[in-house]
């Protein structure tokens, strides 16, 4: 049932996209150094695109891991492939440039396990709203290195 509600939560665009207000207002303070913005170019139309992803680690102080839940088939994530020069804001800090890497599939099972261990019920409740919408069991799952290259 919460799955249920959860997965139809993540594919309401109004739901998806509140977030995504508040940090263009200077208010992504409010969540904290677990959730981010990512402000990339829309590979086709060169137009500033904007999705809000959970932090999965932060390898360093300069560095943020984030998981595609929907796979590599998810619309931020095709925009980074094809430019991976994007924008991040994160706590207190808006809109500092940051360059994309992807981690390879070992990298990302890396991060994922380590995520299960410090999260294990954020994760139940995430992966379980993943399969629920995707429709399948999710095993592994792509994930973004993003290098913050200052303010």
């Amino acid at each position: 049932m919460i799955d249920s509600i959860a997965s139809r939560l993540l594919r309401t665009r109004a739901v998806v996209r509140a977030p995504i207000w508040l940090y263009r207002h200077n208010a992504g303070w409010l969540f904290g150094s677990r959730m981010l913005m990512l402000e990339h170019v829309g590979r086709r139309s060169g137009a500033p695109r904007y999705v809000c992803l959970e932090v999965v680690e932060r390898p360093s102080a300069d560095e943020i891991v984030v998981v595609s839940g929907f796979g590599t088939g998810a619309q931020w994530y095709q925009n980074l492939r094809a430019e991976p020069v994007c924008r991040v804001s994160i706590g207190s800090r808006n809109s500092v440039a940051t360059q994309a890497r992807f981690l390879t599939e070992e990298e990302s099972a890396g991060a994922l396990g380590r995520y299960q261990q410090a999260h294990p019920k954020a994760w139940q409740r995430l992966r379980g709203a993943i399969e629920t919408a995707v429709g399948h069991e999710v095993e592994g799952l792509p994930m973004v290195n993003l290098k913050l290259e200052g303010d």
